[in-house]
C-alpha cells in the first residue's frame, strides 16, 4: 500500500513535465524544404528542426533571434519560443528555403496547431 501511494505521488509530481513536453514540436528538413513551412505554437513551446536531407542545412532567424550552424544528416537544432510574435527563418546555405513560426500568447492550452 505504501509503495502504491509513493508511486502515485511520483506520477502526479511528474505530470506537469510530461504535459509541457507534449507542446514541443518538430519541423522536418527534407527535399530542400521545411515541413511544415508555417507553424503556429504557444509561447514556451520548443521547436526542433531535424535535417533529413543528405546535405547540410541551417536554421537562421531573419531577426537573428536564433542561428543553428550547419546541420548534417539527422542532426537537430532546438529553440524555445518565449515571446509571442512571428519568426521568419531560412537556410543560410540555400536561401530559397524559408519558414515561419507564429507564436501566440501562452493562455489556456499549450497545444500547437
Amino acid at each position: 500500500m505504501i509503495r502504491t501511494i509513493a508511486l502515485l505521488c511520483v506520477l502526479v509530481a511528474a505530470w506537469p513535465s510530461a504535459a509541457a513536453r507534449a507542446a514541443d514540436v518538430s519541423v522536418k528538413i527534407a527535399n530542400f524544404t521545411f515541413s511544415p513551412q508555417r507553424l503556429t505554437v504557444k509561447a514556451g513551446t520548443t521547436v526542433t528542426w531535424i535535417n533529413e536531407d543528405d546535405i547540410p542545412h541551417t536554421v537562421n532567424a531573419s531577426s537573428q533571434a536564433f542561428k543553428s550552424g550547419a546541420l548534417d544528416t539527422d542532426q537537430k537544432f532546438s529553440f524555445t519560443f518565449a515571446a509571442p510574435g512571428s519568426y521568419q527563418y531560412f537556410c543560410a546555405l540555400h536561401p530559397h528555403m524559408t519558414g515561419t513560426i507564429v507564436v501566440e500568447a501562452a493562455t489556456g492550452s499549450n497545444t500547437p496547431r
